[in-house]
């Protein structure tokens, strides 16, 4: 199992975790190829996530735009409202044969902790996830829902109290727990073999699409877009294509109230190389290394890096990353809303917002299809705050 992407990945941890790491590495590289697990992890699929999920034309949008078709890749009708529940049932399953006894994890805007609540509740095991104290109170609903599935959510006041900081408390508290614990890690992020393990348990959603879109139209897109924060759902839709060099690969990122301020979190436009959390890869940092503070109104993107492979494929030219500010992402969030009845995420919307602006520039003949990573439940007081509406919670 390779344990890096080119110069980016590796394990740069306290000496105290390598021993779990090389634990987990062994034991996902014994069960990934185990038939018994492997077909267990299928039934989760199915039974549990709701999978496959649905490849939605978004017709009235296609019409609208006047130009390529726009296809969504319903990953927010999974169990849970996310594409994280395909991470957490190969973790949590892999957690379970390994002989774990107790789940951590980190969660940005509350989805990856709140599919891992709902699995840990499943499978009767002790369940503790680190949430910003910034998140926590933006995703308030989330919290409440992780509570309420049994899970104990830890509020992190340091530094900026959002997603790095939730990650480097979990990482902390590992340390202390590391015997009987399993670190189930919610994105392509973090020391080897996370970046390899968490891409292999979301890399069904392009397997789905490839399959999908040959029976829908007969061929392969010209592009496919997802959002990315640290890069789970990007990486899931981005990796059964990877060989196909006609498809453009096309990972949008936050740029919060824009790159030329401080306000944001676009990692790839505006970061540069060094070592975090684990991995090399591309930082938001200063000249001496300093990880810096990051914004965006998503939770689930104010991370301020990006999982090594896809820096790496960046970095090789076959992937592209794009920013779309708070404004931009709001616009899409209301436009697919009213025109196609479909609540995005905030995330989501960053992605769906480049796809607008895409398909207006391609002909008709052009296909796009959006990774609809999560459902907009969680964002709708957000939103309404950002535009300045008063809910009645009453």
């Amino acid at each position: 199992m390779d344990k890096k992407f080119g110069e980016f990945g590796g394990q740069y941890v306290p000496e105290t975790l390598m021993e779990a790491l090389i634990e987990i590495e062994k034991a996902f590289a014994k069960y990934s190829e185990d038939p018994e697990f492997n077909r267990e992890l299928k039934e989760l699929y199915e039974n549990v996530a709701n999978r496959p999920s649905k490849l939605y034309y978004a017709s009235e949008m296609t019409k609208d735009l006047g130009g390529a078709k726009i296809y969504l890749k319903r990953e927010d009708l999974n169990h849970t409202g996310s594409h994280k529940i395909n991470n957490v049932l190969g973790q949590m399953l892999l957690a379970k044969k390994m002989g774990k006894k107790k789940i951590i994890c980190e969660t940005g805007a509350g989805q990856h902790g709140v599919a891992t609540a709902t699995i840990a509740a499943l499978f009767k095991i002790e369940c503790h996830i680190f949430m910003g104290k910034e998140d926590v109170e933006r995703q308030a609903l989330n919290v409440f829902r992780m509570e309420l599935l049994g899970a104990k959510v830890t509020s992190v006041d340091s530094g900026t109290g959002t997603l790095k900081d939730a990650v480097n408390e979990a990482f902390r508290q590992w340390t202390r727990e590391v015997e009987d614990t399993y670190y189930l890690m919610g994105s392509v992020v973090g020391p080897h073999p996370y970046p390899v393990m968490v891409r292999e348990f979301q890399k069904i959603i392009g397997e789905e699409v490839r399959e999908q879109i040959l029976l829908a139209e007969g061929k392969l897109p010209d592009a496919v877009v997802a959002c990315v924060g640290g890069g789970s759902n990007a990486i899931g839709i981005f990796y059964d294509f990877i060989k196909d060099e006609q498809v453009k690969l096309i990972g949008v990122e936050a740029a919060g109230e824009g790159l030329d301020t401080d306000f944001h979190a676009a990692t790839i436009s505006k970061g540069s190389t060094g070592i975090f959390h684990g991995m090399k890869s591309k930082f938001l940092q200063d000249d001496f290394g300093k990880i810096m503070p990051v914004y965006s109104m998503s939770a689930g993107l104010d991370y301020p890096g990006i999982g090594p492979e896809h820096a790496y494929l960046y970095s090789i030219g076959r992937a592209n990353y794009f920013p779309v500010t708070d404004e931009e992402a709001i616009d899409a969030f209301e436009y697919l809303s009213k025109m196609e009845g479909i609540i995005p995420a905030i995330e989501s919307a960053h992605a769906i917002y480049y796809a607008m602006n895409l398909a207006k520039q391609l002909d008709k003949d052009k296909i796009i299809v959006v990774n609809l990573s999560g459902r907009g439940d969680k964002d709708v007081y957000q939103v309404a705050k950002y535009k300045g509406v008063e809910i009645n919670e009453q």
